[in-house]
């Protein structure tokens, strides 16, 4: 019997683990991949207070990671198969074929890039159609990318892309941006960045690898063919909540539903971060959701 068992590597996981092992309970951390969540596609994070340097992603999840494990807790990469959580009982599956138990759960699964769902998208995934920048973007280094959206996530990319590839088409269905001033204004001054205005893609092209995005003006109705190498689509996330959607309480948008001690509907059993019901997704907010979830866990744990 573990006392708190969280589940997802990302900024709210590590932040948890780090508080919960700080505690004095014990702490199982389980992560898929790797350590960092959403943060590793970020190649420059300058707004996490206290760390001006803007380190990449990969680099603030390593500082997370190095912190947890001085408190003495460690993720161990292992896939969660299932989940059977009750007001008594709280049981996980691992893809290892374990089965444990905890008092407390803290779910920080975090979220996945939402695709358009258009045709040619899936079929050219890897092919030209992307959703890391920093994971890609080196592959079109000196060819024209196109980034789909309008939020910070999109122009960071767009951004990113600019140093690499010769021209950056930003694709917007609106006539402004939604990303914050100091990006937007950013990305207006980028010479290799050009803008399309109210316009949705409707097709990707391309029989073998990504040749054209088929884009229609929502104002006008017209379609065109945008030639590019690469599509880098930026339009939101889906919170990863398939393992609990039919035991806790979800949000319209499929998140988690919490009070402010982050607990769900299911007593013992926590979310922070991504996956959570929440107004603002950064690593901040998702560090102070892990805070909170685990304070709010030990004290569940020692009733």
């Amino acid at each position: 019997m573990t006392d708190i068992a969280i589940i997802g590597g990302g900024p709210a996981g590590l932040t948890a683990a780090l508080y919960a092992a700080r505690g004095g309970v014990s702490v199982r951390l389980l992560e898929e991949l790797f350590p960092g969540g959403q943060i590793v596609k970020t190649h420059c994070i300058e707004n996490y207070p206290g760390i001006s340097d803007g380190p990449d992603g990969y680099a603030l999840a390593a500082r997370f990671e190095e912190h947890a494990g001085k408190a003495g807790v460690a993720p161990e990469y292992a896939g969660v198969t299932a989940l059977s959580l009750t007001d008594d009982k709280k049981e996980i599956t691992l893809a290892t074929g374990e089965t444990f138990e905890a008092k407390a759960v803290i779910l920080c699964m975090g979220a996945s890039p939402r695709s358009l769902g258009v045709p040619g998208e899936r079929e050219l995934t890897t092919h030209g159609v992307s959703y890391c920048a920093t994971c890609d973007g080196a592959f079109f280094r000196g060819k024209i990318a196109t980034v789909i959206g309008g939020g910070d996530t999109a122009i960071s990319d767009a951004l990113y892309l600019s140093k690499l590839c010769s021209k950056v088409y930003v694709v917007h269905r609106r006539d402004e941006l939604r990303a914050s001033a100091v990006l937007a204004n950013a990305a207006r001054k980028t010479e290799n960045i050009e803008f399309v205005w109210n316009s949705v893609p409707e097709a990707f092209l391309g029989e073998d690898k990504l040749t054209a995005i088929r884009l229609k003006n929502v104002k006008t109705g017209e379609v065109s063919d945008l030639v590019t190498d690469g599509a880098f689509v930026a339009v939101g996330i889906v919170p990863k909540t398939d393992l609990v959607k039919d035991q806790l309480t979800l949000a319209s948008n499929g998140s988690i539903e919490t009070n402010e001690r982050m607990e769900t509907s299911v007593k013992g059993v926590f979310a922070a971060g991504d996956i959570r019901n929440t107004p603002l997704r950064q690593v901040v907010t998702a560090c102070a959701d892990g805070a909170i979830a685990a304070t709010y866990a030990i004290e569940a744990v020692r009733l």
